[in-house]
């Protein structure tokens, strides 16, 4: 096995290796790697694979650290829970059923080591009317706080910090607290938030024009903004907090493969993989340094290239893994 830094040992022993009822680990990262290769190698029964060799290859290209998986895999692959994606996306509807239905599936998600993205787009807006009630509603910013205390109580018991998308489409009403909402540095400190802005609001950016909001409760009109203010505002957020990004949902849903499936409206927590409702993602990496043939030193004869032939075996074992 290549040989881990102290630093890499040490969080494998807080995270990923088992431990007994003292908290102790009992395994070594070999053993880890075993466990993993072994139990995802194991689903080859399910379609007349080889399992031996594919837990052969898997273990290989885990412990010479060319590839590794997500850290739910490392952590659960063998164990009852067995909950190895890394994200999920899971739907927000308009009503105090789905919005605390959503935060217990989350919050399960979290134990297990899972990330999880939300669009919040579906809340009617602060001070809108609550009919079963007689009240006013509070708004989607307001809902955000109570996932993000319920991440924080979550990452104190978990094995990582807990980690969240929040989107709003930029036509709700509320977007501009949205927008703001991490100015204060202590508010959603276990979220990301993106801005899902639409091609009709950046069609009004160009032409410096203003543009609808609506109120998903009723789909009506309530408002209008300029939509250069509004884009201002999200740049000034993104500099002062590093949030809000901007998701281009209209392009994102363009491109989605199964629109008959339903429409996507939120990604994972880091944003590189839009997901419908309750669908989940496993990911993984390569280590692309070490494919490189001859590496860059102070000889200059010295002519760096890629191997590509072992990236692309590497390429085709990974994906096998993910699969």
């Amino acid at each position: 096995m290549r040989q881990l830094t102290e630093n890499a040992l040490r969080v494998l022993r807080a995270r990923y290796l088992l431990k007994n009822e003292k908290g102790e680990p009992v395994e070594t990262p070999e053993g880890m790697f075993l466990r993993v290769a072994s139990h995802v190698a194991g689903a080859e029964r399910n379609y007349n694979g080889d399992e031996f060799f594919w837990k052969e290859r898997f273990y290989e290209i885990m412990t010479s650290l060319r590839f590794l998986p997500n850290s739910p895999t490392l952590m659960n692959a063998g164990k009852p829970q067995g909950q190895l994606a890394a994200c999920f996306v899971l739907p927000v509807d308009d009503s105090m059923k789905s919005i605390f239905d959503t935060l217990k599936n989350a919050a399960l998600i979290l134990q297990s080591g899972g990330g999880t993205g939300f669009s919040f787009s579906r809340l009617r807006p602060r001070s809108d009317i609550v009919r079963s009630t007689g009240g006013i509603a509070s708004g989607p910013v307001s809902f955000m706080r109570i996932y993000n205390t319920a991440t924080e109580v979550i990452k104190q018991g978990g094995a990582r910090r807990g980690a969240n998308m929040g989107v709003l489409r930029v036509d709700h009403p509320d977007i501009l607290e949205f927008i703001r909402a991490k100015i204060n540095r202590e508010e959603l400190e276990n979220f990301n938030i993106s801005v899902a802005v639409t091609d009709t609001f950046m069609e009004a950016v160009k032409n410096n024009t203003e543009y609808e909001l609506i109120n998903p409760r009723t789909g009506k009109v309530v408002g209008k903004l300029k939509a250069r203010e509004v884009f201002d505002e999200i740049v000034r957020s993104a500099w002062l907090t590093g949030d809000p990004g901007l998701v281009f949902i209209d392009r994102i849903n363009r491109a989605n493969p199964t629109p008959h499936i339903g429409q996507i409206e939120s990604t994972n927590p880091c944003g590189e993989q839009p997901l419908l409702p309750y669908e989940a993602c496993v990911l993984g990496s390569l280590n692309l340094s070490s494919y490189v043939l001859n590496p860059i030193t102070e000889d200059p004869s010295n002519s760096p290239s890629i191997d590509w032939q072992a990236l692309r075996q590497d390429i085709y074992t990974a994906v096998r893994f993910l699969d």
